[in-house]
């Protein structure tokens, strides 16, 4: 599967609650090789990127299954660990704003305010239950993506602050992002 796959705003489906997957089968397991070979399509064509993770949702269909990058720092490590039905079980630790982008949401990216520790349930993609507890940037992945499940895209928490967008410039880095000239029309239409 391509990039051009996944959707984005203002596609209506990334506002729908996915569905849970009963039991793990082969159409759950080729959801997956075309989530993965999606995002790696995406990340192959974004020079200063990585694709982090992914939820069925992006790629338009409506299940729990989530995938998350194996290694956030080696762009050559392209292993993903697979997450169905994934569920936060306890928030912990403080809650700090921090940059996140999303496949879905071209372009823009924001300060967006997360808890720093989570402690998770989900099934593997054999359908055998997963708890693991997260902390720091994967804590904040597995947050993203969970709200992508539930209908939620990062920029609803941020809507109504003007100084959390940003864009990347051509060399990698992070620019605010005018408010009032690129981002305040858009939100009605992404909501």
């Amino acid at each position: 599967m391509k990039k051009e796959a996944i959707i984005t705003l203002p596609n209506t489906h990334l506002r729908e609650k996915s569905s849970r997957v009963k039991v793990p089968d082969d159409s759950t397991k080729q959801l997956i090789d075309d989530m993965t070979s999606a995002a790696l399509d995406w990340e192959d064509s974004r020079p200063h990127e990585i694709s982090a993770a992914l939820a069925a949702v992006q790629i338009d269909r409506l299940e729990r299954v989530v995938i998350v990058r194996s290694s956030f720092e080696d762009k050559a490590d392209r292993d993903f660990t697979v997450l169905i039905n994934p569920e936060i079980v306890k928030y912990e630790g403080e809650v700090v704003s921090d940059f996140e982008g999303c496949l879905s949401v071209k372009n823009v990216y924001g300060r967006v305010p997360r808890h720093t520790k989570i402690r998770v349930k989900a099934l593997d993609q054999d359908g055998n239950e997963v708890r693991f507890r997260a902390e720091g940037f994967l804590a904040r992945v597995v947050q993203h993506e969970v709200d992508h499940t539930n209908g939620i895209v990062f920029i609803d928490h941020i809507k109504d602050q003007p100084d959390a967008f940003f864009r990347l410039d051509d060399n990698g880095e992070l620019q605010p992002l005018g408010y009032e000239e690129h981002i305040k029309d858009n939100v009605e239409l992404w909501s």
